[in-house]
């Protein structure tokens, strides 16, 4: 069974520690809004690829993905004014909850995370996320939380992105936080066995300075070939690198409709940021003519111990990955944090064309 959701903090720290180097946000950190997200120490391209190389994934514990990616009301039991321990003492086992959003104001916002055995090993099946003040006050939901696969094609995957070894799909869920603050949320999974449950927190500011939907971003010159010298691996650590650099984003701010990427592949010791960059580079070629897609690495001359690039602070980010769209008239539409699969990042792309 799972353990009592009065306890949920301290089982917290351990689910954010077991997968903390598989979905969490990497770069630089030096504080989230999100106790239910981490983010990865940097390290050199070499150490981060062979860590990547040596944390391959184990089969998933779960693999229902296909049914994980619309799961139903009905899949879910009713919160019917319970608190989030009653709901909690209809599972039949207990899994870890990994965060992979750390950014949260007041309002509805997207929380993505994964879920994992005591083993590391990935489940994927129907899930939806319920949400209370406390353990004990009553609680809202289920708020559905579909699977969003991140595989793509192998032509688009770079050598840092494990593919089918490596996270199959992140979950996202819309929950309403109304007002600044702790909030304890409990996951359950359907699955054949009985339902699964994994306890989690997510910390709510009463602001953030990160650019969001309905805002202008600020106008920021991103690296192109003509800045690096013509050195293509300044631009990029994808392997082999993407084209994502002709032009600079303050170019064509309020122009044209944009894809802003934030990652750096071969820095990041999480398993999110290959794959969310291959993402971005096999949908731009769907969407080639329509966005302009633009890639901004995190460190100065990626070298962490540089620093973060000047781009990354005029946008006050101190994780990545982060993908923006803006439309045409320069606003954003959509903001994605973390970890993100193909779906949302087409909707996104969609929304900047709308």
């Amino acid at each position: 069974m799972i353990m009592a959701m009065t306890r949920s903090r301290a089982r917290l720290v351990v689910a954010v520690a077991t997968v903390a180097g598989l979905i969490a946000g990497c770069g630089s950190s030096s504080s989230h809004s999100s106790s239910a997200s981490t983010s990865s120490s940097t390290s050199s391209s070499t150490s981060a690829a062979s860590r990547q190389a040596s944390n391959a994934a184990p089969p998933p514990a779960v693999n229902e993905l296909q049914a994980a990616e619309h799961p139903a009301p009905s899949d879910f039991p009713a919160a019917h004014g319970r608190s989030l321990q009653e709901l909690g003492a209809l599972v039949k086992s207990s899994a870890q909850f990994g965060g992979a959003t750390g950014t949260f104001t007041p309002g509805v916002r997207r929380l993505a995370f994964a879920l994992n055995a005591g083993s590391g090993a990935f489940i994927y099946a129907p899930t939806a996320v319920y949400i209370a003040k406390s353990p004990t006050s009553p609680a809202l939901g289920p708020i559905l939380a579909p699977a969003d696969p991140m595989g793509v094609a192998p032509q688009y995957r770079s050598e840092q992105n494990a593919g089918p070894g490596g996270i199959q799909a992140i979950y996202a869920a819309h929950i309403p936080v109304p007002h600044s603050g702790t909030y304890t949320v409990l996951t359950l999974s359907r699955t054949p066995s009985g339902l699964i449950g994994a306890p989690g927190e997510v910390a709510v500011a009463a602001s953030s300075p990160i650019p969001d939907i309905g805002q202008r971003p600020p106008a920021i010159a991103t690296d192109t070939p003509a800045t690096s010298g013509g050195n293509v691996y300044l631009l990029t650590t994808r392997i082999p690198p993407e084209s994502m650099h002709s032009v600079s984003f303050n170019q064509v701010l309020g122009k044209e409709p944009i894809a802003l990427l934030f990652s750096t592949p071969q820095l990041c010791i999480s398993r999110v940021c290959g794959p969310v960059t291959d993402i971005a580079v096999s949908l731009q070629n769907e969407f080639a003519g329509r966005i302009t897609f633009i890639h901004e690495e995190v460190y100065v001359e990626n070298q962490p111990s540089k620093g973060l690039r000047p781009q990354l602070k005029a946008f006050h980010l101190e994780t990545e990955p982060w993908l923006f769209t803006i439309n045409r008239q320069g606003i954003i539409t959509t903001r994605l944090e973390g970890a993100f699969g193909v779906n949302e990042v087409r909707a996104a792309l969609q929304s900047a064309l709308s």
